[in-house]
């Protein structure tokens, strides 16, 4: 344990939002998502558990250390319901309120239709697996930048 770090952020996590860069891609994944087969076209070539914590939870931690992009409008996304791009199911509008509480910009993750997602998901930095098991419940998060006033 470490002060001021999240406890539910662990070693191989911590190393990885360390090495990702501007624009850099992070995927929060169901329980359902297919992230061992996916992640072996990521720049981390590995799947990161954060086992027993919902997708929420897991977003909640990272975003305490993670800036997100400010220059762009993907800068986060959420895995679309199938042929219903506006409907926001629970999971969908609990992470929504998470990133705008961390990010403090008023804005709203884009919808990523669900082929597409699992494309961005093949030329992502990592993909964090969850215990989520409400169906969608995958994510995305473009790591931004830390500006020299802190």
């Amino acid at each position: 344990m470490l002060k001021l770090i999240d406890n539910r952020l662990n070693a191989d996590l911590l190393y990885t939002l360390q090495k990702m860069g501007h624009g850099d891609v992070l995927i929060i994944a169901d329980a359902n998502f297919p992230s061992h087969s996916m992640s072996k076209t990521t720049d981390s070539g590995r799947v990161l558990a954060m086992e027993n914590l919902t997708a929420p939870q897991a977003i909640d931690a990272i975003l305490t250390l993670l800036p997100l992009d400010t220059f762009v409008d993907d800068f986060a996304g959420r895995m679309q319901v199938d042929g219903q791009p506006d409907f926001l199911p629970p999971v969908h509008q609990e992470v929504a309120e998470i990133v705008k509480r961390h990010d403090g910009l008023d804005r709203d993750m884009i919808a990523i239709e669900r082929q597409s997602f699992y494309e961005l998901t093949k030329r992502s930095y990592a993909i964090v697996q969850t215990s989520e098991t409400r169906l969608f419940g995958c994510f995305m998060l473009r790591k931004g930048v830390i500006f020299p006033d802190g």
